[in-house]
């Protein structure tokens, strides 16, 4: 019988090539047929292992979901951004390659994340999802999020519905 680990971990600039091919794989499979092709294709090729690398070797908390010798996913998270939303932390992205999402590693990602801005002292947490991700607002109302606030983004000509979840400790 083989085991394998699965760990959460703060990412290494070592992690930034295999951070980015997640973020691309996940993106493609979350964002097709929501967001513009060419808009997902600039927001995919802005995300490439250089911009990882740079913002993991400047401090940006990034933390990875190792299955076995993969990145599985990731979670890039601190400060919240919105002033008119009166949370503390944020968790800007949380994503999975599409094969390893459903079998609970999304909510070990999240819980870690959350717990790294707790102890950071960031107490209450929000999270921003597109509408139209059906698969995301689902994940984040199982957690507990409560829906807090509505917004739009603009993706070149479309502008899409976002929501934003929110936890309190």
């Amino acid at each position: 019988m083989s085991t394998t680990l699965i760990e959460v971990r703060p990412a290494k600039a070592a992690d930034a090539t295999a951070v980015a091919s997640t973020h691309d794989e996940a993106w493609r499979s979350a964002y097709q047929g929501i967001i513009p092709g060419g808009e997902l294709e600039k927001l995919i090729n802005r995300r490439g292992p250089q911009w990882w690398d740079s913002a993991i070797r400047k401090g940006s908390r990034v933390s990875v979901l190792v299955f076995g010798d993969k990145i599985a996913g990731y979670a890039n998270y601190g400060r919240n951004r919105a002033r008119s939303l009166h949370f503390d932390g944020e968790i800007y992205e949380l994503y999975l390659r599409p094969e390893f999402q459903g079998l609970g590693f999304g909510r070990r990602l999240f819980t870690a994340a959350r717990r790294d801005l707790i102890q950071s002292g960031l107490k209450s947490m929000v999270v921003w999802a597109l509408s139209d991700n059906d698969p995301a607002t689902e994940f984040y109302r199982a957690l507990g999020g409560r829906m807090v606030a509505r917004s739009s983004e603009r993706f070149g000509p479309k502008s899409l519905d976002k929501v934003a979840f929110a936890w309190t400790n």
